[in-house]
């Protein structure tokens, strides 16, 4: 089946599904009252999210220059530097430490990069453990599936779901609340801190003018993972580069009330390398990658490049209608939602995704919540462009756009469609054929109403009012 097939598949089910429409949207609607009242403490938001915006394309314009600044100050700190030009390759630079180390267990905290690499099935396929530290990817890790979210990975579920999951994985008895199925967590994650080998995370950013790699998040097991075990891994898509360290006065809280609704999260971790002979805690080694993955190619795409100013904070996720009827897992990509949809064809292959740009409502609202300003809904319309420029689209479809263009360019021949078509369609319903099988639309009119068509023009009405 094709990534196209499955995803009207998934998606009809999740739209017919009441109970998950039901959690989904009472999530994304708590999400976005907290938003409101934390963006209502910035003195301008909007001059926040142009500057933003100017930051993110000083950054990404220039993005060898920082990359080869944060690969020099990164070294000349201790940390070594890998650069990954695909998945394949980051994968085996992994599997390559992890054998040096003798690394048989691995706790992870939150990173979408690892799961676009797919590593954790990689890493058990090489008799590595993955363990997720983050509580909503752990719980989905128990669950066997993926992240429904890019921020909130369990949006799907309720407590009593989380609960019956731990019930069946973990033996707690049923009925805990929120705050024992969390001490849970704790208890049980706190011992694969104290046993794993390595620790890997992702970067939230990562400073060229300083070679630091930041973390942001809530729970402190980002913080947890990259300091108690002997080895840490940070591993970064190149986009997330930032020139300067006063970048993060602005990206930090940006980030916080876009994704959480908050001031600031609850732990942010500057990681400047290895444990120092005057330091008490800390890995021996530090690894950064940075991987590419499809980038460089989205980058040099000058009229699209802008999706990589993306910070990834899920915002434009809790406001697309569309998202919030059929959910993240039935987009069957990493990257959901709008930037999912803008990225995920340049990333993955546009000939198999193309679809997903066609998942919109082309509403704007991913747009106007976007705290980097990126014009999502028209990198949309350009993807769905490049699609029937590449031949993406079948030749019947293309003639259809060409006739209907030629058309519409054509005062005589426009007036002469209109008569025909209304005309057709009185004789259809006459006839009981509209939406069956000899029904010349049925493909389209099968899933939706066939308008009307009016009995006369609106051009024919100015025209006999004016006179």
């Amino acid at each position: 089946m094709t990534h196209a097939c499955q995803f009207i598949r998934d998606s009809a089910t999740k739209a017919a599904d009441l109970r998950h429409r039901a959690v989904l949207q009472k999530a994304t609607g708590t999400y976005a009252t907290k938003v409101q009242d934390t963006k209502s403490l910035f003195i301008d938001w909007s001059y926040g999210r142009e500057l933003a915006r100017q930051r993110k394309w000083e950054a990404v314009n220039d993005l060898a220059f920082h990359l080869e600044e944060f690969d020099l100050r990164a070294t000349a700190r201790g940390m070594t530097v890998h650069w990954a030009e695909n998945a394949a390759e980051a994968r085996e630079i992994i599997l390559g430490l992890c054998k040096r180390h003798g690394v048989r267990k691995v706790v992870k905290s939150k990173s979408m990069v690892t799961e676009e690499i797919h590593l954790n099935d990689f890493l058990e396929e090489n008799g590595v453990i993955p363990v997720e530290s983050d509580l909503g990817e752990y719980i989905v890790q128990l669950r066997h599936e993926h992240p429904y979210h890019i921020v909130t990975p369990v949006m799907h579920l309720t407590k009593e779901d989380i609960d019956l999951t731990f019930h069946e994985k973990l033996g707690t008895p049923t009925g805990s609340t929120a705050e024992d199925l969390t001490l849970t967590a704790r208890r049980v994650l706190r011992n694969e801190y104290l046993t794993a080998d390595m620790g890997i995370t992702g970067a939230n950013f990562i400073i060229a003018e300083t070679g630091m790699v930041c973390l942001t998040e809530n729970e402190g097991n980002a913080r947890l993972s990259s300091s108690m075990p002997r080895v840490h891994l940070a591993i970064c898509g190149i986009e997330k580069v930032l020139p300067r360290l006063d970048d993060l006065a602005l990206f930090l809280p940006m980030l916080a009330v876009s994704g959480t609704g908050q001031q600031l999260t609850c732990y942010n971790t500057m990681i400047g390398g290895p444990r120092q002979t005057t330091e008490v805690d800390g890995p021996d080694e530090v690894h950064v990658i940075l991987l590419d993955n499809g980038r460089t190619e989205l980058l040099a795409d000058a009229e699209q490049r802008e999706a990589l100013h993306c910070i990834r904070c899920g915002a434009c996720l809790n406001a697309c209608p569309v998202f919030k009827n059929i959910g993240g897992h039935a987009y069957g990509t990493t990257y959901q939602g709008p930037i999912g949809s803008v990225i995920t064809p340049h990333l993955r292959g546009l000939e198999e995704w193309k679809h997903l740009s066609y998942a919109s409502s082309l509403c704007g609202g991913c747009a106007e919540v976007c705290p980097v300003h990126i014009e999502l809904h028209h990198h949309l319309l350009r993807n769905r462009r490049n699609a029937v420029q590449t031949n993406g689209s079948g030749w019947l479809e293309q003639i259809s756009f060409q006739l209907w263009s030629f058309a519409m360019r054509n005062t005589t021949i426009y007036r002469v469609c209109a008569l025909l078509s209304r005309f057709g369609q009185g004789i259809s319903r006459r006839l009981g054929i509209e939406g069956t099988a000899l029904d010349p639309l049925q493909r389209w009119s099968k899933t939706r109403a066939l308008p009307e068509i009016p009995a006369r023009s609106f051009h024919d009405w100015w025209h006999e009012r004016n006179q």
